[in-house]
């Protein structure tokens, strides 16, 4: 979070949702993403292994105020234009391009029947056909194509080595290390089994077809540093390889102002949300509670996910990402809301469009001065900060 105010922004989804929740909105709930910033959606496969685009992060979904997700994904498009140095023009203008992109696709969506709008998908194709010119779509076509190598066959080998004769994960601390604490392997399997509880029946079929190697902790990502995370290596009789990640799921940073969830089992809030705003879902996707309480959601580590380069990019590839997420998230937004009342109030005009964008730019204001007092914390000793060698 020290590292921009970009970074910043990655990490504080729960100062946001304070923020938001003073701000008015129309009392109308959707199942909310919760943090709905632009590096939370991206590429991954379907289980038909088709490549879609789609909100990937669901860590703090939970019934909430449409307006907060598209505020939230506003913002993170000024703050990511202003860290690559572009104009507040530009910053302005990809964050209503963005909402725009909202705007017209919600009015889509309510004019569908529900069948439509669930079946509904941005896929790979579709992404190409959309772009401009041929550049911006061999850009496109290289993206996807790495993307299709970011499978688990491709990755365990090199996460992995053979010790014993048996295959194990390779410590790499920080990032990767074994547990050493005693009576783990019974925790480990007291939660396997919650876990298979939670699949559906012909999903259980399949599980079962794999046997646990290896299991370690994983660091995981800004906005979840202090809480648990596993890799677990499986394999099926054939030796064909399995990676699961176990991650812990911790109450929402909106439930202060938008209620508890409905579910006792965090892991299970977070399963329910990713079903309700994804168009399709990992199929290994469930929860499980650990012997000491903790809550975790499962899903693959890797099954072609990958996001957008934002680092660097220009004006014009920042507002054509913005389009994207607009579009993706107004039809999370109509699969659990109505799609016909929001879009009755944001109306055909561009009046919502350019006041979002003016409150991004204020908030980026705040997101900066925010991230500032952080770092002037940090200088003075008033926190400490563990920077790891990269």
């Amino acid at each position: 979070m020290l590292r921009s105010a970009f970074t910043f922004l990655r990490g504080s989804a729960g100062l946001m949702a304070h923020d938001l929740a003073i701000t008015p909105n129309t009392g109308i709930q959707v199942q909310a993403c919760g943090d709905c910033h632009m590096l939370n959606f991206g590429l991954f496969a379907t289980p038909e292994r088709n490549l879609i685009f789609d909100i990937n992060d669901f860590d703090e979904t939970l019934p909430a105020p449409w307006e907060w997700d598209i505020k939230r994904l506003a913002i993170s498009f000024t703050v990511a234009a202003r860290d690559n140095r572009l104009s507040a023009k530009q910053a302005e203008a990809c964050a209503v391009e963005c909402v725009r992109a909202y705007r017209e696709r919600l009015r889509e969506c309510s004019k569908m029947s529900p069948l439509e709008v669930w079946y509904d998908r941005l896929d790979a194709q579709t992404i190409l056909d959309m772009a401009p010119t041929s550049k911006i779509r061999k850009n496109r076509e290289q993206l996807i194509a790495k993307a299709r190598t970011r499978v688990g066959d491709y990755l365990y080998p090199t996460i992995s080595d053979e010790v014993g004769g048996r295959r194990r994960l390779i410590d790499q601390p920080p990032i990767l290390f074994h547990v050493q604490e005693e009576g783990f392997e019974q925790s480990v399997e007291y939660a396997l089994k919650d876990y298979r509880l939670s699949l559906p029946h012909e999903r259980r079929v399949l599980f079962d077809r794999y046997r646990m190697e290896d299991i370690a902790i994983k660091a995981v990502g800004i906005g979840s540093v202090g809480t648990y995370c596993f890799v677990s290596l499986f394999f099926s009789a054939e030796n064909h390889p399995l990676l699961l990640q176990f991650k812990e799921a911790s109450p929402s940073v909106l439930e202060p102002y938008a209620g508890k969830s409905l579910y006792e089992n965090h892991g299970q809030r977070v399963v329910t949300g990713q079903r309700l705003m994804q168009s399709s879902s990992d199929i290994f996707l469930g929860w499980t509670e650990g012997k000491k309480g903790r809550h975790f959601f499962v899903r693959q580590l890797r099954d072609m996910k990958m996001s957008a380069p934002i680092e660097g990019a220009t004006a014009e590839q920042m507002s054509m990402y913005a389009e994207l997420c607009g579009m993706t998230l107004a039809r999370s937004h109509a699969k659990s809301g109505d799609a016909a009342m929001i879009s009755g109030y944001l109306g055909k005009s561009n009046e919502f469009d350019k006041a979002i964008g003016k409150f991004a730019m204020a908030y980026a204001n705040q997101n900066a001065k925010d991230h500032a007092a952080l770092r002037a914390a940090e200088k003075s000793g008033r926190i400490k900060a563990l920077i790891e060698e990269e």
